[in-house]
């Protein structure tokens, strides 16, 4: 089965956009140097990953200092 974007000759990416609260954005795919979200049909935030995000356990860190 073709990819319909690789068909149509598309620039995309199929990787997974990954979105962090600190605003960094990074891509699965190891070949992506354009992040850019249009690119990508598939976006999770870094929160979702299984494992957690270095940049959540900050985030939350810094809120509850500033509460």
């Amino acid at each position: 089965m073709e990819c319909p974007s690789c068909a149509r000759d598309l620039d995309h990416c199929h990787g997974t956009l990954v979105l962090h609260v600190d605003a960094l954005v990074e891509c699965t795919e190891p070949d992506c140097t354009d992040t850019d979200l249009v690119r990508h049909s598939l976006t999770i935030r870094c929160d979702e990953v299984d494992g957690d995000c270095v940049c959540t356990a900050d985030y939350v860190v810094e809120y509850a200092q500033a509460s």
